[in-house]
């Protein structure tokens, strides 16, 4: 039986809405801060891939600089991870709350480490170096 779980993590980032919501559905921001090549565009239905096809599925739920929910696939996963990033304002930026639904019991750890250190870290640095 495998047991499935939930990841949660906050991040505020030190620069606009508007820039966070690009760095998470925009080709070129994307490879910028590191999950190229990349296929996305921040429209409902539309089937992305990060890093080259290693993460891909599809965007579920579109709320343009406020909500993204996606359909997550990686390694062999039989059934996707749903993954919602929540975008707000903060008094010094935006706030990203995200929630990854639906993973595998044996994978929590390296996603957990994954999001700060490959994911939401790596767009974090990217946009406050800007």
């Amino acid at each position: 039986m495998v047991i499935v779980k939930s990841i949660k993590q906050t991040y505020l980032i030190n620069s606009s809405l508007d820039k966070v919501w690009q760095a998470l559905v925009e080709v070129k921001e994307i490879e910028n801060w590191g999950a190229g090549p990349a296929q996305m565009k921040g429209l409902e239905n539309f089937n992305f891939k990060l890093w080259g096809g290693d993460i891909h599925g599809k965007n579920i739920q579109i709320i343009k600089n406020k909500k993204l929910v996606q359909e997550w696939f990686g390694g062999d996963w039989d059934r996707p991870s749903i993954v919602t990033f929540n975008l707000s304002r903060d008094k010094n930026g935006t706030k990203i709350e995200l929630i990854q639904t639906n993973v595998p019991d044996s994978e929590v750890n390296d996603l957990e480490n994954g999001w700060k250190r490959y994911y939401l870290g790596e767009i974090k640095k990217y946009l406050e170096r800007r």
